[in-house]
């Protein structure tokens, strides 16, 4: 599977049965050669008109229950894997 096959599915949380969004990038562990998490931007209505502002949910690859035709079916049972692009961007300098 292709990228950009992959951040035309919709995420969704089976706990809720929420819509996360789609995936925005991956998280890789270069030293096993895996995938370590998917990134799903989440935006408020406020700022997401304008096209800034907002935090991302880092969902691990085990949290991820099935990959379909159409959507990623996740477990995602807590918020605390919630980042702002802020903290990010301080992270990755």
């Amino acid at each position: 599977m292709k990228i950009s096959d992959f951040q035309t599915k919709d995420v969704i949380n089976i706990v809720d049965g929420k819509k996360l969004g789609q995936i925005t990038d991956l998280e890789l562990d270069l030293r096993q050669g895996r995938i370590d998490s998917i990134v799903v931007p989440q935006y408020t209505k406020f700022l997401g008109m304008f096209g800034g502002g907002g935090t991302e949910v880092v969902i691990p690859w085990r949290n991820i229950v099935k990959i379909g035709a159409d959507v990623v079916l996740v477990r995602m049972d807590d918020t605390k894997s919630l980042r702002s692009e802020d903290e990010d961007l301080h992270a990755r300098t």
